[in-house]
């Protein structure tokens, strides 16, 4: 079912739901910054944080990937995947100008992963886009806990991502 999300509260729909708490995290194959694939098979063992926005190019969702690339090198056994339709190029050069190094972006430009997720917006001024959202997955490929900003313009829920990894600021 679809979902309401704003832009500066400007209603917005995504495409469905994101996956539920308990069952297997949907497949995916993204493109990483230097074009190879990026698997959800690659993170198997590990935790994994799927930070999911509309654009590298927006300030906000610049600032989540800063938080969670410090985040990262403090959460054990954990990746953190920054997903959004950026082009590789663009998130190669954000990484790279932002001293980006704990963190793994990928495009979702050529796949199918907003429409397995529930993130992608079907109408608005960000058609076509993600939706702001974080689903972490745990070791064995389940979901574990998930969030959609209600309001894209806002930063993602970061206490859940530490509440949910057992690590306290």
């Amino acid at each position: 079912m679809p979902q309401t999300v704003y832009l500066n509260g400007e209603p917005m729909h995504t495409i469905g739901d994101l996956p539920k708490v308990g069952t297997e995290a949907p497949a995916f194959s993204l493109v990483a910054k230097d074009l190879t694939m990026v698997t959800l098979h690659d993170y198997k063992g590990r935790r994994l944080v799927l930070n999911i926005f509309p654009s590298l190019d927006t300030d906000v969702c610049a600032a989540s990937v800063r938080r969670f690339n410090k985040m990262a090198a403090e959460l054990p056994n954990t990746s953190v995947l920054c997903v959004s339709k950026d082009l590789p190029f663009a998130a190669a050069r954000f990484c790279v100008a932002n001293g980006i190094d704990n963190v793994t972006t990928a495009s979702a430009f050529r796949s199918s992963f907003g429409k397995d997720y529930g993130v992608e917006l079907v109408d608005g001024p960000l058609h076509g886009l993600l939706a702001r959202a974080l689903v972490l997955i745990d070791e064995n490929g389940k979901v574990m806990a998930t969030s959609l900003c209600q309001e894209i313009t806002e930063e993602p829920d970061y206490d859940l991502v530490l509440r949910m990894l057992g690590k306290t600021e």
